[in-house]
């Protein structure tokens, strides 16, 4: 069992030859535990973006840089979803995604600012422009693969379940969350539940990371 659903009790179980089952909610947390999720995608990007060669941190055209984006889009993908046979470059839909990614990085105009940083080679120059793509896959890959998990958890849950499981969560979990959020007796917090699942890798890996002194 891990540490985030055991309970001193378990230990004794164990102890005793006694078995301690879990409940769905600790299986769902186990399923999302960032060492499942965040990390891990994490990982197979940071593998996926080292297998990736260029010939120099700074692009000399557009046409280059579009190009080169596209082609790393295109092999992050293949490398990280294990696409078999690899796909090969869709230039207008991988654009477009990297474009949006771009632009969430860098404001309206982040192609051409990611331009201007690959092309001046300052702040990085081209390879920091690759890690910004790499990271906002390895993001929305993360929370696609943490929403499934909980999209089929809390669809097989009843009515009486689903107020079963927030409070067995408030309950373990109540201390991560903001006290602003636990008053009233954590309402906005019951009212988004969904929300709170979707975030509790991301605290838990935070917490995790100020312990390491990261």
């Amino acid at each position: 069992m891990s540490q985030l659903c055991s309970r001193p009790q378990a230990f004794l179980d164990v102890y005793r030859g006694e078995t301690t089952m879990k409940t769905k909610l600790c299986k769902l947390i186990d399923s999302i535990n960032p060492a499942h999720s965040l990390d891990r995608i994490s990982n197979l990007v940071d593998n996926a973006v080292n297998s990736f060669r260029v010939r120099r941190g700074a692009v000399q055209s557009r046409e280059e840089f579009e190009t080169i984006l596209i082609n790393f889009f295109c092999h992050i993908e293949n490398v990280v979803l294990k696409i078999n046979p690899q796909r090969l470059p869709h230039p207008d839909i991988d654009w477009g995604r990297c474009t949006n990614m771009l632009r969430k990085e860098y404001g309206p105009n982040g192609d051409i600012t990611a331009f201007e940083i690959a092309k001046s080679g300052t702040e990085g120059g081209l390879y920091s422009v690759l890690k910004v793509i790499a990271r906002h896959m390895a993001a929305e890959y993360a929370s696609n693969y943490i929403g499934s998990y909980i999209s089929d958890f809390w669809g097989s849950l009843s009515a009486d379940e689903k107020l079963a499981v927030s409070k067995e969560y408030l309950d373990k979990y109540g201390h991560l969350i903001p006290s602003e959020l636990m008053e009233g007796g954590a309402v906005r917090v019951r009212a988004f539940f969904w929300k709170v699942l979707e975030e509790h890798p991301k605290i838990v890996q935070k917490l995790r990371n100020v312990n390491r002194g990261a």
